[in-house]
């Protein structure tokens, strides 16, 4: 269990350092780069997610009902 600690400890660490370096290159603040990272592009990337899987959802259902209706031997 102590390993998980240790293990959680370091990735805080190192993402936490990753801001702030971002931030320096592109000279904003922790909190901006912060913000922009988990209030804009975290949620465009989970609603874009969602999104392309009901898109590519309704595609394989068409492509089914295609090959079944079209099959030899349909259902």
């Amino acid at each position: 269990m102590n390993i998980l600690v240790e293990l959680a400890k370091f990735i805080y660490a190192y993402c936490t350092d990753l801001l702030i370096n971002l931030a320096n290159i592109f000279k904003v603040s922790y909190y901006e780069i912060n913000f922009l990272i988990f209030c804009v592009l975290y949620p465009i990337l989970i609603f874009g997610s969602i999104g392309l899987y009901v898109i590519q959802r309704n595609r394989l259902k068409k492509i089914i009902e295609h090959k079944n209706k079209y099959s030899a031997f349909g259902r």
